[in-house]
């Protein structure tokens, strides 16, 4: 049962429960196991086109990583530039689809991929309001440096829209979400 669910359960079965807990829940971070939760992403071909996360990772191997923003600089300087020197290396290990994510919008995440010459083989999916980061329990406040809620960078690897490996940086830090470090795992 997920989360959500089960939070709604325990709720619903226990009355006055929504008095010991009446603000939002925080979710916990997903986990390894854990089914990618359902949510709707944004890219750009032709127009804005929504993307539900079911039909993003149902059936496939999906690595996805995310990035607190685009054109930020160890986003782009080193965090998409790998991905988009590795997908080879993802296709030749089973990968179906390589997807990066940042709460941004798709015309900032269209304009980032084409000045990295990004491939069509990697999708460029905006969070615009960072509802997926947060679902997943893996949104960052970033309010202190003028960028408001973002998602954590992280990198993840999902069979069929179970997660089989998960990899979320410490703050500051760019280690074990890199390709490098997805590719060691495959």
């Amino acid at each position: 049962m997920s989360r959500v669910r089960n939070f709604k359960a325990r709720r619903a079965a226990a009355p006055g429960y929504h008095r010991l807990f009446p603000t939002e829940i925080q979710l916990m971070t997903i986990q390894v196991g854990d089914r990618i939760p359902s949510a709707t992403l944004n890219t750009l071909n032709d127009g804005v086109q929504a993307i539900r996360s079911e039909d993003l990772f149902q059936g496939k191997t999906v690595v996805l990583f995310s990035v607190p923003g685009a054109f930020t600089p160890t986003c782009s300087a080193k965090h998409l530039p790998g991905y988009v020197e590795r997908l080879g290396d993802f296709r030749a290990r089973g990968v179906d689809t390589v997807a990066c994510m940042a709460v941004n919008d798709a015309f900032v995440m269209d304009a980032w991929a084409k000045s990295h010459n990004v491939p069509d083989g990697i999708v460029m999916l905006a969070d615009g309001n960072g509802n997926f980061a947060k679902s997943m329990g893996l949104e960052m406040d970033a309010t202190a440096f003028g960028m408001g809620m973002r998602s954590k960078r992280f990198a993840l690897v999902a069979k069929d829209g179970v997660v089989t490996h998960l990899h979320v940086e410490a703050p500051g830090e760019f280690k074990v979400s890199s390709a490098e470090a997805v590719l060691a795992v495959l």
